[in-house]
């Protein structure tokens, strides 16, 4: 795995198709139980080189109820994003992630990881990597049904705060998926 790590650390593939550089940001041991795939890291992941080290990190950690202590062992949660770089700014947000890191690494670290209960799939395109056509037609929609893809994946939408207008509309995720994810994550931590 290490060996791993380091040629992830190392890549370069999309270097040229990144404004600010490659500069992956990942973090996973051989015996890490739970995964979390998220989209990509943001500017201050990027300089920081902590995954989920902003205010989306904050919220995924309240949703899970985990301490950083806890977040940040990779023995416990593996953090690995579609994309490992920052992809930089759109027009509306941060740019898609790299559609290169997923197919080239992923099934890789996977492999490596036999530990594994749950895999946490953070946004539409690890939802859409993953679970391809098993997707419901929206987001919301796949997040409402979560417990369809249990117990091998947890679906979320992003916990940016820009979402905190979707949370507000539908109160069935602070109300039935945020408890079922603590609750799952607990047994897993405690048990292991």
């Amino acid at each position: 795995m290490k060996q791993l790590l380091d040629q992830v650390a190392a890549c370069q593939v999309c270097a040229s198709h990144l404004a600010m550089g490659a500069r992956p940001v990942i973090t996973a041991s051989p015996t890490s139980k739970i995964i979390i795939v998220g989209q990509a890291p943001g500017l201050a992941v990027h300089q920081s080189g902590i995954p989920w080290d902003d205010k989306s990190g904050d919220n995924l950690r309240k949703w899970m109820q985990v301490d950083k202590q806890t977040f940040y062992d990779p023995d416990q949660i593996a953090l690995i994003p579609m994309g490992f770089c920052y992809p930089g700014k759109g027009k509306s947000g941060d740019l898609p992630p790299r559609k290169e890191c997923a197919p080239l690494w992923h099934q890789k670290l996977l492999s490596q990881m036999n530990d594994v209960e749950l895999i946490i799939l953070v946004g539409q395109y690890a939802q859409d990597y993953y679970l391809g056509n098993q997707t419901k037609r929206t987001l919301t929609e796949t997040v409402r049904h979560f417990d369809d893809y249990l117990p091998r994946y947890f679906v979320l939408p992003h916990p940016s705060p820009r979402n905190n207008i979707w949370q507000a509309k539908n109160e069935w995720f602070s109300e039935l998926v945020l408890p079922t994810l603590k609750s799952s994550i607990k047994k897993i931590l405690t048990t292991n």
